[in-house]
C-alpha cells in the first residue's frame, strides 16, 4: 500500500519541525510549504491525502488557500485542517465557513495529533466510497 502524503503549510520553521517529526514518526510522508501560494502550488502538482495549514500565513493566508483549493475540482474533495493558534470561537467558524474540514489548535495536543490526522483520513475513505 503506498505511503499516505500530508502537505503541511506552515511558515514557522519550530512548528514546520515537530508536526514532520510527529507525522513521520506515524508513518506518512510529508510534503512542506512555507507559504499560501506554495501550499496551494504544491497541492495541485502533488495532489496528498491531506492537507494541515496555518491560517497566518505570508502572502496568501489560510483562509483565502482554503476558499481557493476547496472551489478547484482537483482539490475539492482533499480533507483540510487548519493549524492555528487563533483559537477563538469566531476563528474556529470562519475557518470552517472558509473550507476547512477541521481545526487543530496550536500549541498542538501531541497526545492527540496523530487521532486527529487518523480521524481526518478516515473521513475521507468514508466520503470517498459514497
Amino acid at each position: 500500500m503506498a505511503q499516505i502524503r500530508i502537505l503541511v503549510v506552515e511558515d514557522n520553521n519550530d512548528n514546520l519541525e515537530l508536526v514532520r517529526f510527529l507525522l513521520e514518526r506515524a508513518g506518512y510522508q510529508v510534503l512542506e510549504a512555507h507559504d499560501g501560494q506554495m501550499g496551494m502550488d504544491l497541492a495541485h502538482q502533488e495532489i496528498p491525502d491531506l492537507i494541515l495549514m496555518d491560517l497566518s500565513l505570508p502572502g496568501v493566508d489560510g483562509w483565502t488557500a482554503a476558499r481557493e483549493l476547496k472551489a478547484d475540482p482537483q482539490t475539492t474533495s482533499i480533507p483540510l485542517l487548519a493549524l492555528t493558534a487563533h483559537t477563538l470561537p469566531g476563528d474556529r467558524n470562519r475557518a470552517i465557513e472558509s473550507g476547512f474540514d477541521g481545526y487543530i489548535s496550536k500549541p498542538i495536543n501531541i497526545q492527540n495529533f496523530a487521532l486527529d490526522i487518523e480521524q481526518a483520513l478516515r473521513a475521507k475513505k468514508t466520503d470517498n466510497k459514497g
